[in-house]
């Protein structure tokens, strides 16, 4: 097996090109210092994203047609490829980010954990979803025509790199892993804010191609700005969207994908407060640790995920001022990393000021300031549930480790806090036996409103796994029937084919009588395993 190089060049990947079209525009930059880093690197205009397009689309037919095995192969050589490129990726991602290199090497593991998963899922062949429905001739008062069905790929698909997941959600992350899995060829656009660590990631998925004799379209990595990222949602080859970040950034690309001649689907991951549900019995019992546990969270990766726990609902009670007084000397030790970019840090501390000065906002706790540039200071807040719903600015997401206290007078207080908070991806409940009756009655609420509740846990950390949903209704996911972590995420990209009464000779290979023992499938109502 051939190794990737480690050089970092600043060219645009293309197939299995590296492409220097003179547009040398862009240098990552250490946040955590300040410092310009080198090369810099060539943006895409029109004829690179057109390009790269028409490889995808060309590959397409091809590559979906992959054998289950070589395409499970594929996935599992670039894991393999992405570990042969060692520490170089970590050193760049950590000057790139700020983050430090043990996170790194985790994000390294979940990414390469992801591809292999898929890998199995790719192997298993329950994502194909075969249903065969035999002929009945002689059926009264109509005959039965043979029916078969399998889920195949949609088309090239279009993944926008993350700037919170360097490794996890860019380059190789999971939604090109579920694209690649599911058969669709990818183009990803790169994060500006690590260029460098996305051209190490994209030269290893090209050496897994050639290794494994994969399509020379099946993936290209193309780095430029808004221009760029639109031109290729609008490209009428490509046919779907994997997308994390700001909720301003997804809801263009759903207009603009949603304005094509052939509108697509934007599978868009954007804004949620998490919110963290503190009921009696478990507060009175552990107020202190659950305000030491709740600022780890809140402070996890300067607050830089998705899943950060933005609000806290409690009962107004002496148990909740313990637990505020705990997360207050927690803050006040804490001391802060330089976040990811400039650009957050400053939309960042906009939002806490902007809570700062809100009506009927009182500060709790702050963080430490920290030296160097692009600290954010933790900052919790708190404010009464009148206050909390008629002020709409007071429940939307600070990205950063920021969160506020909702006090309430009644559980009827948090049900209506739940009813009137926006779609989420998390909800958390901590709660004792005595507080189950209390929360019988909010579960249902919650479950219209959030992709996955947990109980007695923090909502930071996402297990990659069969049963995990990383997604919810609006603003959270711009489709909320889907998950972009886990096993279920390859359903973003396949949709059924249904086939009558065709000759064995035309049928897809896995539909063809010969085939059709060797795959799980529903046939005639009933599940059968190979």
């Amino acid at each position: 097996m051939s190794s990737p190089t480690t050089a970092i060049t600043g060219e645009i990947l293309i197939g299995q090109r590296a492409v220097d079209n003179g547009q040398r525009t862009l240098n990552a930059v250490n946040p955590a210092t300040g410092e310009t880093l080198s090369p810099s690197f060539a943006q895409a205009g029109a004829a690179e994203v057109d390009e790269a397009c028409a490889l995808a689309w060309e590959a397409f037919d091809a590559y979906r047609e992959t054998s289950l095995e070589d395409r499970a192969r594929f996935l599992e050589a670039i894991g393999d490829q992405i570990m042969k490129l060692g520490q170089p990726l970590v050193d760049r991602a950590v000057a790139e980010t700020a983050l430090p290199a043990a996170r790194i090497e985790g994000e390294r593991a979940r990414t390469v954990g992801q591809l292999r998963l898929f890998a199995q899922v790719v192997r298993a062949g329950e994502f194909l979803d075969v249903r065969v429905d035999p002929a009945m001739p002689d059926r009264q008062p109509l005959p039965r025509p043979d029916l078969r069905l399998r889920n195949i790929a949609l088309g090239p698909v279009a993944v926008f790199g993350a700037s919170n997941f360097p490794l996890a959600f860019s380059v190789a992350g999971g939604d090109t892993a579920a694209a690649l899995a599911a058969g669709c060829p990818v183009v990803v656009k790169g994060h500006p804010a690590h260029p460098g660590t996305g051209e190490l990631v994209g030269r290893a998925i090209q050496a897994a191609a050639r290794e494994c004799g994969m399509p020379d379209g099946v993936f290209s990595l193309l780095l430029g700005g808004i221009e760029t990222g639109a031109s290729l949602v609008r490209d009428e080859r490509i046919k779907a969207v994997g997308f994390t970040g700001s909720r301003a950034g997804g809801l263009a690309l759903v207009d603009a994908a949603s304005k094509r001649r052939e509108p697509i689907p934007v599978f868009a991951e954007m804004s949620s407060i998490n919110p963290v549900f503190l009921f009696p019995a478990a507060l009175a019992a552990r107020a202190e640790d659950l305000g030491k546990a709740f600022v780890a969270s809140l402070t996890m990766g300067s607050g830089q995920f998705c899943t950060n726990p933005g609000i806290v609902v409690a009962l107004e009670s002496p148990d909740l001022d313990r637990f505020l007084k705990a997360a207050d000397a927690a803050l006040s030790a804490h001391v802060p990393s330089a976040m990811l970019t400039p650009g957050i840090h400053g939309a960042y501390e906009k939002g806490v000021k902007a809570l700062e000065s809100a009506e009927g906002v009182k500060v709790c706790g702050r963080g430490g300031a920290g030296e160097g540039p692009n600290r954010g200071r933790a900052a919790l807040f708190s404010t009464s549930i009148s206050n909390f719903l008629e002020q709409e600015s007071l429940q939307q997401e600070v990205f950063g480790s920021s969160s506020m206290v909702v006090r309430c007078k009644s559980v009827d207080d948090m049900r209506d806090i739940a009813e009137h908070i926006e779609g989420q991806l998390t909800v958390t409940l901590h709660l004792d036996e005595a507080d189950y009756e209390l929360a019988r009655g909010l579960v249902p609420v919650l479950e219209r409103k959030a992709g996955r509740i947990l109980a007695n846990g923090w909502p930071t950390g996402v297990e990659v796994a069969h049963a995990m949903v990383h997604g919810g209704p609006f603003p959270a996911t711009s489709d909320s029937r889907f998950t972009s972590v886990g096993t279920l995420a390859i359903r973003r990209f396949l949709r059924p084919v249904s086939y009558q009464a065709l000759p064995a000779q035309l049928l897809p290979e896995a539909l063809r009588p010969e085939n059709l023992k060797r795959v799980p499938r529903l046939e005639d109502g009933k599940r059968l395993l190979p």
